[in-house]
């Protein structure tokens, strides 16, 4: 399985390079970055990933980097210290709508792409924490919550495509591998996830070619 990485440079990012190498057999990773420098050196080095620069508006290196790929992975999101002075015009949206369009040019049927709260899905139900957390969200980083809002709307609306929008709460470093998949407001999820655990969850799914959660935006958590 030969898997593009959006979003490499970032712990997220890095935590899933790691799973995919180390959890599914005769893997190789496609990373495309636009600081190398950031990626980790044993990734570099390893012979099973494959470094390619460029920006996401880059088309021609975008349509290099996704050759005979099986799957994108995408760890993109607004960053959480930046997030006050994301930019406006909702740049990563419109960067989604570029991965799209090569995805289909090049053949690339599955995506699994990192959410948030924010974007919200048909399942979900009433939930006082979330709505509180999304809400300060909205106010304090508007820009960054309007552009997570239109990445779901773009992903969502591809009929054509294998996706999934893997949402995630709060992000935290601990070691926690278990972790529970459902809807905001289920009596199951709560605010809390190990960046690990998005991994695993991913790794997972890109194992499964029937996963129950194509064309769904699934809240994970630990328990």
């Amino acid at each position: 399985m030969r898997v593009l990485v959006l979003g490499a440079t970032g712990p997220v990012g890095i935590s899933l390079c790691y799973e995919i190498l180390s959890s599914i057999q005769d893997s190789s990773l496609v990373l495309f970055v636009r600081s190398p420098q950031k990626v980790p050196k044993d990734l570099l080095s390893n012979s099973r990933v494959n470094v390619i620069i460029g920006q996401l508006t880059d088309t021609e290196s975008l349509t290099k980097a996704m050759a005979g790929v099986d799957a994108v992975c995408s760890a993109l999101g607004p960053s959480v210290k930046k997030g006050p002075f994301h930019p406006s015009g909702e740049p990563l949206a419109h960067a989604y709508e570029g991965v799209i369009d090569v995805m289909k040019k090049q053949g690339v049927k599955r995506l699994f792409a990192l959410g948030t709260a924010s974007i919200s899905a048909p399942e979900d139900k009433s939930d006082f924490k979330f709505a509180t957390l999304v809400s300060g969200i909205s106010i304090f980083a508007r820009n960054a919550y309007k552009d997570v809002v239109a990445i779901g709307k773009i992903i969502s609306k591809q009929d054509d495509l294998d996706w999934v929008i893997v949402r995630v709460p709060l992000l935290d470093d601990k070691p926690n591998r278990d972790i529970i998949a459902g809807f905001i407001g289920d009596g199951k999820i709560n605010t809390g996830l190990s960046r690990i655990g998005f991994a695993v969850f991913v790794v997972a799914q890109l194992s499964d070619p029937d996963s129950v959660w194509f064309k769904k935006a699934p809240m994970l958590c630990n328990p």
